[in-house]
């Protein structure tokens, strides 16, 4: 039976991460970069593809689950007619390496609290996107069991209770008393090395907590939904790999958006746009030290020719992305084609540019200095945007039908134009602003003329169709909320889009992305429209519907791309980083609303 995305909650240390089911299995884990192929495979497909389930034996048992405070430290609280006892899963951020090779674990520890409970463990090893089953065997002793599994450059060793190996399957009980703990860990490590040594289980828990719990304390936030804003900006942490920058833009592949259907599509990469969005929301809350390591990552991914300029990268910088489909996981819910890699990488995106000059603008008035070659990387950026004005896009939404103008894309470039103006005229940079200028109100006067159809902003230039993306509009400044033609197009977006209450991106029947199938409502764009009507004077309303949003989110604060509002269910990639930091917008953008003077 397929878990609901819902059902799952996210291990994360800042450079993979596990999804973790409700019923206590492991069933996505990609070793050793959220981006590597999986060893655990199930959540696209069944527990053939892989899984490591830890529950108790007692069919009657009943659980719930919290986050320990600010953390990534999961705990399952697990009721039996027996006794209770908690599941205590982490990936720890290691403080140390093997062979110059940092290790990654994941720990689940067993802790008794009330009367007696037996656990069954059953692990099921696929490596490499469940394309390997790997060799395995007990390397262990009888006091110190473990099981050693090799296949190609992965390695992976499981310790701390006994399994007996049945037709590819490890099986093994564990019982606990009040007061009791049994520490179970695997630890990946490359094949060709030695495993490495036994983790200090203690010690990384303590570790691990405190790192957490250190970086939500910088947190800046008071307001509404206070608790859904931090563990949204703790979610966009998580998916920001702590080595080199990168920001995915969610910890999964091929979830569906159309159950069933072909939209199924690899988010564990950076989208520039993505990344960028993310860095303005987290910019907001005071991490500035995060927007310099995420520019650092960008002069190291765009180096070179603007014009080989990708709109998304590997979490290293890497540049091919070729996109793949896999016939070894036969997908969630049977939604196939299960893809690796993504094709959008080869679009182009006119917006992307834009994106990212705002972000750095927004670094700079957060106080954080050019670098010697941040300014320079900037000013190619404009002159690779200049050059490309007459050439239609494939816009936000990374449609896969013909190109267009799309007018949130030329918005994008007048607002990256914009941002180039303000870095002379406001922090004192060097370039031909004058030229700069006149993009820029070429731009204005193009958009104003062709991108405006019946008093209202259009998706494209020569359709009167609406997009929610014009929702974002007025947050880049090129007009504010109360445009009679930006409040003409929110009425044709809440007529067109608007299903049940909550906003779909685009009308998927008028054929532009060159797909089949539908889609659901896609959260980030109701979380735009509680911006908007917050800028308004809309509050009830923004106040309802951030309310109904916010209510989506599950029972552990996350996130996937859509909601299935038939089947009340989550829908998409997931956590997906464009719902997070649009909920962490909102919130501010409520804020801001409240103490705004009459």
């Amino acid at each position: 039976m397929t878990v609901p995305i819902e059902d799952y909650a996210i291990l994360s240390n800042s450079r993979t991460a596990a999804m973790v089911s409700r019923d206590g299995s492991i069933d996505w884990l990609c070793l050793p970069r959220l981006d590597s192929p999986s060893v655990f495979g199930a959540m696209l497909g069944t527990a053939e593809q892989g899984c490591w389930s830890l529950r108790p034996t007692d069919a009657a048992a009943t659980s719930t689950r919290r986050y320990d405070g600010d953390t990534f430290i999961l705990v399952t609280r697990w009721e039996t007619p027996t006794g209770t006892a908690e599941v205590h899963e982490l990936i720890p951020l290691s403080q140390h390496r093997h062979k110059d090779m940092e290790r990654v674990d994941v720990i689940r520890r067993v802790v008794g609290v009330r009367g007696s409970v037996e656990f069954e463990q059953l692990l099921r090893l696929r490596f490499d996107y469940a394309r390997a089953l790997p060799w395995v065997r007990q390397i262990g002793t009888a006091e110190a069991p473990e099981v050693l599994a090799i296949a190609g450059p992965t390695g992976v060793v499981v310790r701390g209770a006994a399994l007996k190996a049945a037709d590819h399957v490890h099986r093994g009980t564990v019982t606990v008393g009040a007061g009791e703990h049994v520490d179970l860990t695997l630890t990946s490590f490359p094949s060709h090395l030695h495993p490495p040594t036994v983790l200090d289980v203690e010690e990384a828990i303590i570790h691990t907590r405190g790192w957490w719990q250190s970086w939500a304390s910088r947190i800046e936030h008071a307001g509404p939904h206070h608790g859904l804003v931090v563990r949204s900006l703790l979610t966009l942490r998580a998916l920001t790999n702590r080595e080199t920058g990168g920001i995915a833009a969610a910890a999964t592949t091929s979830l569906p958006e159309d159950f069933g259907g072909e939209r199924n599509w690899d988010y564990r990469y950076v989208w520039l746009r993505d990344a960028a969005l993310t860095l303005e929301a987290l910019l907001g809350h005071g991490f500035v030290g995060l927007a310099e390591h995420w520019r650092e990552w960008l002069l190291r991914a765009v180096a070179g020719d603007p014009a080989d300029l990708q709109i998304m990268y590997g979490l290293g910088g890497e540049r091919d992305l070729l996109e793949r489909e896999l016939t070894s996981l036969p997908g969630y819910a049977a939604s196939s084609p299960v893809r690796i890699g993504n094709g959008a990488a080869l679009q182009y995106q006119a917006d992307v540019v834009g994106e990212v000059l705002v972000t750095l603008s927004a670094a700079r008035d957060a106080g954080l200095p050019d670098s010697a070659y941040s300014w320079p990387l900037a000013k190619s950026l404009i002159t690779y945007s200049a050059r490309q004005l007459e050439r239609p896009d494939n816009g936000l939404w990374e449609i896969r039908g013909e190109p267009h103008m799309f007018t949130h894309s030329r918005v994008m470039l007048w607002a990256g134009f914009d941002r180039a103006v303000r870095a002379v005229e406001v922090h004192g940079l060097h370039g031909p602003v004058g030229e700069w200028r006149a993009l820029r109100d070429r731009m204005k006067d193009e958009i104003d003329q062709h991108g405006v159809v019946d008093g209202h902003f259009t998706q494209y230039y020569g359709t009167d169709e609406v997009d929610a993306s014009l929702l974002l509009l007025p947050q880049v400044g090129f007009c504010a909320p109360d445009d009679p033609r930006m409040l003409a197009t929110v009425a044709e977006i809440e007529r067109d889009l608007m299903e049940d209450g909550l906003l779909r991106r685009y009308r998927t029947t008028s054929g532009v992305d060159g797909l089949s199938g539908t889609e659901h409502p896609f959260l980030a764009c109701s979380f735009w429209l509680v911006e908007q009507y917050a800028a308004t004077g809309r509050l009830d309303e923004a106040r309802a519907l951030m309310d109904r949003l916010c209510g989506l989110a599950n029972d552990v604060g996350m996130l996937s791309e859509e909601y299935d509002l038939a089947n009340k269910r989550q829908v998409g990639n997931t956590p997906q980083a464009f719902s997070h930091l649009a909920l962490v917008r909102a919130a501010d953008a409520l804020v801001r609303a409240r103490h705004k003077p009459r």
